[in-house]
């Protein structure tokens, strides 16, 4: 062979080999994708997002227990058909939880589903509102579970597509203090409206918060929701060929995977009881305090949480370890467990408290952070979201029924340190067989996406 022709063949073999060695691979069990670069996006759409986390922070929950103060003390309903309604809302959410992961996933148009969602929330809350019969409470709750199991999956995956992998750990910590302070802020209106106006207001309140989210996703520019990232590929401009979403039984072979959403089960297991025992103990030997001291612990938990969602951002971006972070969380509700068994203080449960705005603070930020490390470069980011809220939701009615049997058969000390010890269990069962999955490449600097 001439020797020209030699020396364009040897470039030619360097190209195709420097080309597969950069190709993305579509699952990160065959190799580590590599970090998309860095992207830039604009103020407008980061904007969009925090308006959006901290409006949505009131919306995604519906009415929640004041539904059935409403009920109770202006309808007069029964407590059989209002445990029937707020039955409806939990299961819908749960029933939703996958298909919701399973279509943010597949659907480009999240801004619209987000829109979809709150006025859907809207809807429901006007319809509560005038028509308090039963068929149609059941039928509004119904749909405000559906929007609940919609809402989160969406807001992460509009993140994760806006500021991409690197960047996303900032950005969830941003989206949670946003989030907490939205839930605070909604809190003392609430306190307000219902105190001085009527509670019927707070309807119009959280109808008001799910118009004005639907406004402000309009903020967020839809040239740069990147929907390959999205999901959890990489970035569409590294795509090379096709690339199919990882298969269901692939998926469910990763050991790491399903140990993470263990942990989650049991961070709840030991913690969703916790704050509704100490309220029953207060109710029991101070009436009258229960509603002030519950009010409290929530209104502190969330200042709390602002500032720990914040910590964790930081900490994450000077390279803390994920694992160590989570273990942070699991190990503050022992913690909890124990002081709650050795008090029965309305001041002293207020100040426990604050230890769970600790550790749902750290969870708020780092059960997305870790959800999108595992499903990097598999297509499934936001059925890992749905798959996790499920353990969430499984988790916490175990604390409820677990803590519920327990104070019946043995007493409230027995029942907090019976969550205490699952407690324990979670923190050890992370730690053991948990792995870290930060990226070791770095520390990540991501400044401008809270510019």
């Amino acid at each position: 062979m001439p020797a020209p022709l030699r020396r364009r063949s040897s470039r030619g073999c360097q190209v195709a080999r420097i080309a597969r060695e950069n190709m993305p691979s579509p699952y990160p069990e065959q190799s580590r994708a590599r970090d998309d670069a860095p992207r830039s996006p604009s103020s407008l759409s980061l904007r969009g997002l925090d308006g959006l986390n901290f409006l949505m922070a009131d919306v995604r929950d519906g009415l929640g227990p004041f539904l059935s103060v409403y009920l109770k003390g202006t309808q007069h309903w029964g407590s059989g058909n209002i445990g029937l309604v707020m039955a409806a809302s939990g299961v819908a959410a749960a029933i939703c939880q996958i298909p919701a992961g399973l279509l943010v996933d597949a659907v480009r148009a999240k801004r619209l589903l987000i829109t979809i969602s709150g006025l859907l929330v809207a809807t429901g809350c006007l319809l509560i509102a005038f028509l308090p019969t039963l068929p149609t409470v059941f039928a509004a709750q119904l749909g405000l579970g559906a929007a609940s199991a919609i809402i989160p999956p969406c807001l992460a995956a509009l993140s994760l597509g806006v500021v991409g992998h690197r960047l996303l750990p900032a950005r969830i910590s941003r989206n949670e203090g946003f989030n907490h302070a939205g839930n605070f802020a909604a809190a003392l209106l609430a306190g307000g409206l219902g105190q001085y106006v009527g509670v019927i207001w707070l309807f119009y309140l959280i109808c008001g918060f799910a118009v004005a989210s639907a406004l402000v996703v309009l903020l967020i520019k839809p040239k740069e929701i990147d929907h390959e990232l999205a999901r959890g590929f990489e970035s569409a401009a590294d795509a090379v060929g096709h690339r199919s979403p990882m298969p269901f039984a692939q998926l469910w072979k990763k050991r790491d995977l399903k140990v993470f959403l263990i942990a989650v089960a049991l961070f709840h297991f030991g913690n969703a009881a916790m704050l509704p025992l100490a309220g029953q103990v207060v109710a029991r030997l101070h009436p009258g305090m229960a509603v002030v001291a519950l009010s409290a612990c929530v209104i502190s938990a969330q200042l709390v949480m602002v500032a720990v969602a914040a910590t964790v951002g930081h900490a994450m971006r000077k390279g803390v370890g994920r694992k160590k972070i989570f273990m942070v969380a699991l190990a503050v509700l022992p913690v909890r467990g124990i002081l709650f068994s050795m008090t029965d203080s309305p001041y002293a449960v207020v100040v426990i408290q604050l230890l769970d705005g600790v550790a749902a603070g750290i969870f708020g930020v780092i059960a997305v952070v870790i959800a999108s490390d595992l499903m990097r470069g598999t297509g499934r980011f936001n059925f890992a979201q749905a798959l996790m809220a499920l353990a969430v939701g499984i988790g916490a009615a175990s604390s409820n029924v677990t803590g519920g049997y327990v104070v019946e058969k043995f007493g409230f000390t027995a029942a907090f340190l019976t969550l205490t010890a699952i407690s324990v269990l979670a923190l050890l069962f992370f730690a053991v067989f948990m792995p870290e999955t930060r990226p070791a490449s770095r520390a990540i600097v991501a400044t401008h996406v809270t510019s």
